[in-house]
């Protein structure tokens, strides 16, 4: 017998709250890039405006961040080179520990234009393209495996190595180093970065879901959440509309909750279901339905709380003098890593 479908009265609102925090957040990036960019050339003689460092960028040096919390949990002291960096990597951490994966879904800027890139070629094609379940599973091991390495080579190193590496010359300017990646990248690196747009055009969220060991980590953490989004199967009708929407190719329309670490509390699969009350997000073991702007609340919340508790307690900006900018920025190309 069919079920009865008792359809929403309301459109969800979930995509409206989860775009606009996460539009905010890849302007505020743009933002800080463009000053950044221009930090740099006032010490390249390429500008004599004076433009101030935002330390905003050192969310860019996600190892970085890594580095300066294992060297925080060694000494009890926090670090005065990007400190910012083990800022922000805490605050996606405890983002992803509150509200899922949501870094990903509603705060990387990467993560955004990966976004627009499969749903581009959703509009252009008219579909996306799925890996076979073999190919995408050993694909997925990727971004553990890397992330596995980067933990290891971090978390081998004593305090005194950490510290020697944030005080090298490399590690001082590592924000620099970054940057000139980008600004002059290598005919390979190009290729990849190509290659890399272009599968995102056809694959959803290929670099994300296959390589980003950022997301993995924030899919670990996100195992431990109290929020799951929970499926009603009295109220379900059954039309497998919210897992054709899930980005992350989970089988919402079989499950009763979603444990995966690949859910990015997106909510997409919430706005695509028709049925009234067979899908939520909810607090779990509560049962407790937590609203998309519940949601967007509390992801904004910890982010601004947390970098202004940074900025009042001084552990926001590093304290590199200008004359160690002018010494080592116009020769930033002349140092490898250690």
């Amino acid at each position: 017998m069919k079920k009865p479908w008792n359809r929403r009265t309301r459109k969800d609102p979930s995509q409206r709250y989860r775009k606009a925090v996460q539009l905010a957040f890849l302007l505020l990036n743009l933002w800080i890039g463009a000053q950044f960019y221009l930090f740099v050339r006032s010490y390249e003689g390429a500008s004599s405006v004076a433009v101030s460092r935002p330390a905003g960028v050192e969310g860019w040096l996600p190892i970085a961040g890594m580095m300066n919390t294992r060297y925080w949990m060694l000494t009890g002291d926090i670090p005065v080179i990007h400190p910012a960096a083990m800022v922000l990597f805490l605050t996606f951490l405890g983002v992803s520990l509150l509200f899922r994966k949501a870094f990903c879904g509603w705060l990387c800027p990467v993560g955004a234009i990966s976004e627009y890139l499969w749903k581009l070629g959703r509009e252009t094609f008219h579909r996306n393209w799925t890996l076979s379940k073999w190919l995408d599973t050993s694909l997925r091991s990727l971004k553990y495996i890397l992330l596995g390495l980067f933990l290891s080579a971090v978390g081998s190193m004593s305090a005194e190595e950490l510290r020697g590496f944030l005080h090298s010359p490399y590690g001082l300017i590592a924000d620099v180093k970054m940057l000139n990646f980008f600004r002059f990248l290598s005919v390979q690196a190009a290729v990849v970065i190509a290659f890399l747009v272009i599968a995102s055009v056809f694959v959803r969220n290929f670099w994300c879901r296959y390589l980003c060991p950022y997301g993995a980590l924030m899919g670990l953490a996100a195992f431990l959440s109290p929020l799951r989004i929970r499926r009603n199967p009295q109220a379900c009708i059954d039309c497998g509309k919210c897992a054709k929407a899930c980005p992350s190719s989970l089988a919402v329309d079989k499950l009763v909750q979603i444990r995966s670490v690949e859910c990015i509390a997106c909510m997409e699969c919430v706005t695509a279901c028709p049925a009234e009350n067979a899908l939520a997000m909810e607090l779990v073991p509560a049962k407790r339905v937590a609203p998309a702007w519940a949601v967007a609340a509390g992801v904004v919340m910890i982010f601004v709380s947390v970098v202004g508790l940074a900025k009042v307690t001084g552990h926001w900006e590093s304290p590199i003098p200008e004359r160690m900018y002018e010494a080592l920025i116009p020769r930033a190309h002349e140092f490898g890593h250690p």
